[in-house]
């Protein structure tokens, strides 16, 4: 059980630090908030689900799991409200400019 809960940590700090450099290397706010966003859920989730194997089938695990099914509902719905509250106070994505057509 050690090594399903070690992979599934690791795997969870692999996706975790792929949102960081999304972070630091996309070129606008929205290209950003989204791959920390996805990467964020799904790394964070996959980081719980392995503490909670690691610790066996308890009622920690259990704390560990309902956690995570809250991190799984509230994140995507914060990023999707940052957003549209970004697109609305009149922050427009990044384009490129393409021989002068944009």
């Amino acid at each position: 059980m050690t090594l399903v809960a070690g992979s599934f940590l690791i795997v969870g700090v692999a996706f975790l630090f792929i949102g960081a450099v999304g972070l630091v290397r996309l070129p606008d706010f929205y290209s950003r908030l989204h791959a920390t966003g996805k990467c964020d859920t799904f790394g964070m989730t996959l980081c719980l689900i392995g503490l909670a194997l690691y610790g066996g089938f308890t009622v920690t695990s259990l704390k560990i799991l309902i956690v995570g099914a809250f991190i799984l509902v509230g994140n995507p719905t914060a990023t999707h409200a940052i957003s549209r509250a970004a697109y609305r106070s009149g922050l427009r994505p990044w384009t490129r400019n393409r021989g002068g057509d944009a």
